[in-house]
C-alpha cells in the first residue's frame, strides 16, 4: 500500500489516515519526524487493512447469497461451487470460473455497477460450471437471465471489454 504523508502546522498532536484511490493518506503535525510516525502509520495501516478485510468478507458473503438465489432461479439449484469472491487483479474481464475447482472470481469493478448487471456476470460464470466453454449451449443457459443483452450492452458502454459479447450475439 502506497503512503502519502501530509504535514500541517495547524495539526498539533493527532495523526489520521484514510484510504484514497488505494493510497494511504496520512495527515500529521509538521513537527513529527518519520521515525515518530512510522509506528503510528503501521498501526493505522493495520486497522485499515483489518477493516477492508471485514468489508471484503461481507461482500463475498453477499455474493455467495446472490449466487445461490440465481442458481435456484435459473439453474434449478443444481450447480455447486466452492467459492465466489471479488478480486482486484481482473482488469480485462468481468469474471472468471474454474469449473474443476468450482471457483468463481468477479472483478471488484463490478461492485460499482447496478445489481442487474452484476447478476448477469454471476449467471454467466455459474453457466460455466455446467458448460466450461462459450458454445451455443452455454449461451442458451446464460440467456435464461432476461437482462443478458442489456447487461452486455451496459458493460460495453462502460468500455469494459467482453471478449465473449461477439460470440453471444452470433449464437
Amino acid at each position: 500500500m502506497d503512503i502519502h504523508i501530509t504535514r500541517s502546522k495547524r495539526r498539533k498532536k493527532t495523526v489520521s489516515a484514510r484510504l484514497v484511490n488505494g493510497v494511504l493518506e496520512v495527515q500529521a503535525p509538521a513537527h513529527a519526524t518519520d521515525a515518530e510516525l512510522a509506528p503510528i502509520i503501521e498501526q493505522l495501516r493495520g486497522k485499515l487493512e483489518h477493516k477492508l478485510e471485514r468489508e471484503r468478507q461481507k461482500a463475498d458473503r453477499s455474493l455467495m447469497e446472490r449466487a445461490q438465489e440465481l442458481n435456484r432461479r435459473y439453474f434449478n439449484g443444481k450447480l455447486r461451487w466452492t467459492a465466489i469472491r471479488y478480486v482486484s487483479n481482473q482488469n480485462k474481464r468481468f469474471g472468471s470460473c474454474t469449473p474443476d475447482r468450482g471457483t468463481i472470481r468477479l472483478s471488484n469493478r463490478l461492485e460499482q455497477v447496478p445489481d442487474w448487471v452484476r447478476d448477469y456476470v454471476i449467471v454467466h460464470e455459474l453457466a460455466h460450471l455446467q458448460e466450461p466453454n462459450h458454445s451455443a449451449r452455454f449461451w442458451q443457459l446464460v440467456r435464461r437471465y432476461p437482462k443478458t443483452e442489456r447487461a452486455i450492452g451496459f458493460l460495453m458502454a462502460l468500455g469494459y471489454e467482453d471478449e465473449d459479447a461477439d460470440q453471444a450475439n452470433a449464437t
